[in-house]
């Protein structure tokens, strides 16, 4: 197994408790230098907080547990595209390599009409970062029909 199959693994046990809390499965991982240094879940229900995304969640606590506000260097995982608020905080932070498995065709910040993720024109702090896809899509494909099922 690789490292991005094993970080999207641990995307997916987040997403599930996500879901199990009544919010959309999506679980997110922020590694520096291969350790886990932040994660989070979606919580925007649970919260009653219309920011509080798995990927925000991550940063928030990546940046608190490092004492700093930036990430260059660090790489996120996440089973869903960041959305484009989430985009806009990755590239304040300079987070290095995103990693997602589906795509968000409406608001995702890289595939969406709104590309703040990798939009090099884009006025944020830090270039874009890397970013891939491919870690265990049909899992996170099958999460997603299932909670679009319910």
């Amino acid at each position: 197994m690789t490292n991005d199959e094993k970080f999207m693994r641990h995307c997916l046990e987040l997403a599930v408790i996500a879901l199990k809390a009544g919010d959309a499965p999506v679980g997110c991982l922020i590694v520096l230098d291969d350790k886990v240094i932040s994660e989070g879940i979606e919580s925007v229900k649970a919260a009653n907080d219309p920011t509080a995304h798995a990927e925000i969640v991550a940063i928030r606590l990546a940046c608190e547990n490092l004492g700093t506000l930036e990430l260059r260097g660090a790489a996120l995982y996440t089973n869903v595209e960041p959305c484009v608020m989430c985009a806009f905080a990755i590239r304040q932070t300079g987070i290095g390599t995103v990693i997602y498995g589906i795509t968000n065709a409406q608001v995702g910040g890289a595939n969406s009409q709104f590309p703040v993720l990798t939009d090099p024109g884009f006025p944020a702090k830090y270039d874009p970062p890397r970013v891939r896809t491919g870690a265990l899509v049909e899992e996170c494909e099958q999460m997603w029909e299932d909670f679009k099922k319910t």
